[in-house]
């Protein structure tokens, strides 16, 4: 991707030497599960992007091979996510994102994160095209496909807890609770199961609370906003240990201010 946009929040805290990354790399991967990596270009890769210069994660972790494609796909996602305004470079980067999980997918069919990625990647191109058209495509099943693979190959990934909980809230929402139920399986009570669940496995996590609490808004309304702008509040008290955290945090902090 050309024309990367600097990180806005660079801070030393989040630059690891290899040393202190690899002593820090429980906290920092408590929500992927990812292992420690063996090979030192993917090392480099994961310590560029947890400081968040996501353009030489990118090309180091694509050099560095089958080992280093996570963190080229994290970068990327997260900086998509975040960082990109343009829309439909946006939905090109996270099909590409899609193509090289399904790839690692044949290559290592027991990555965890080659299944988590690519439902994010499917998730947010979903969003960006619409859920209604995405469903449209069978994009909903390949999501959920993807995180209930994650979650056989490592089941105490609380990211991808976090997502299919975000899945089913947004099945929920555009189709109804009981069409939802009958033709996806999906359902409000799972969904707030799977966000507590995240919580309780990262209780660090800003994405957490405030994808929980977008749930809690979008599925109960008023019933449920104060419990969601309290979620809201945690996520933007919440101490970033990386460029990705901090990302979060800032996101919380922009929705209290709206």
């Amino acid at each position: 991707m050309p024309n990367w946009k600097a990180f806005p929040y660079a801070e030393p805290a989040y630059a690891y030497t290899l040393a202190s990354l690899k002593k820090h790399w429980p906290r920092l991967h408590q929500g992927d599960c990812e292992p420690w990596p063996q090979d030192k270009a993917a090392q480099e890769a994961w310590r560029a992007y947890h400081a968040g210069d996501f353009a030489r994660a990118y090309d180091t972790g694509l050099t560095a091979g089958t080992s280093g494609i996570n963190a080229a796909n994290k970068a990327a996602m997260i900086y998509l996510t975040y960082l990109d305004e343009d829309e439909e470079h946006k939905l090109e980067g996270f099909q590409d994102i899609a193509k090289r999980c399904e790839t690692l997918q044949a290559q290592a069919p027991d990555n965890a994160n080659a299944w988590y990625i690519h439902a994010y990647a499917l998730g947010r191109y979903s969003q960006g095209i619409s859920i209604a058209r995405a469903l449209a495509q069978g994009l909903g099943g390949k999501v959920k496909a993807s995180l209930e693979r994650t979650l056989t190959l490592a089941p105490e990934h609380a990211d991808a807890m976090i997502a299919l909980g975000t899945w089913h809230t947004e099945i929920v929402v555009k189709v109804g609770a009981m069409m939802a139920g009958i033709t996806y399986g999906a359902k409000k009570d799972e969904a707030v199961r799977l966000f507590e669940q995240a919580l309780a496995l990262n209780p660090e996590s800003a994405i957490a609370r405030t994808e929980y609490a977008n749930a809690l808004a979008a599925l109960y309304g008023k019933s449920r906003l104060k419990d969601a702008e309290k979620l809201y509040e945690e996520a933007a008290a919440c101490q970033a240990a990386d460029a990705m955290e901090r990302l979060d945090i800032e996101a919380a902090r922009a929705e209290l201010e709206e």
